[in-house]
C-alpha cells in the first residue's frame, strides 16, 4: 500500500475569511436535501429559496452568485454557515487538493486556514474527501 503525502495529517481550521467563498464566478453544488435544509434553515420555503438562490446547470443545482462572483451567502461571513453545502463543508479536502502536496501548497496560498489549527488524520482526511464525491 502506498504511503500518501499527507499520512502524518494536515492541519486545517477554517478562519471564516472568505476566500474560498469569493472572488472568480464558478459552482456551488448543492443536492436536493442541502436545499431542504438551507430553506428551512432560512424560514423560507423551497419553492421560494429555489427561485431566489438556485441556477440550473445541466441535470445539476448551483448556488447563484452576487455579480462579483461571490456566494450569494457571503456577507463578511456565511450567513447559512451551519447548514452550508457538503462542497464548502469539505474544503480543503477536496479530492483534487489533496492528490499533491503541491496542489495542497497552491490552495494553501490563498488559504489561511490551511496548515494552521488541529491536525486531520490521514483517515479524517479520506473520509471529508470521500464525503464530497458523493
Amino acid at each position: 500500500m502506498d504511503k500518501k503525502w499527507y499520512s502524518n495529517g494536515l492541519k486545517f481550521e477554517c478562519t471564516k475569511c472568505g476566500h474560498c467563498c469569493t472572488g472568480a464566478p464558478g459552482y456551488v453544488w448543492i443536492t436536493l436535501p442541502e436545499l431542504y435544509r438551507i430553506a428551512e434553515f432560512l424560514g423560507i420555503d423551497d419553492q421560494e429559496f429555489t427561485k431566489r438562490y438556485v441556477r440550473r446547470v445541466n441535470q445539476r443545482m448551483s448556488l447563484i452568485e452576487m455579480p462579483n462572483g461571490d456566494c450569494v451567502f457571503y456577507d463578511n461571513g456565511c450567513k447559512i454557515y451551519p447548514v452550508r453545502p457538503t462542497q464548502c463543508r469539505t474544503f480543503p479536502f477536496w479530492p483534487e487538493i489533496i492528490a499533491r502536496r503541491q496542489s495542497w501548497e497552491e490552495a494553501a496560498q490563498e488559504c489561511p486556514g490551511m496548515n494552521a489549527g488541529r491536525v486531520f488524520s490521514e483517515t479524517e482526511i479520506e473520509k471529508i474527501a470521500e464525503d464530497n464525491k458523493s
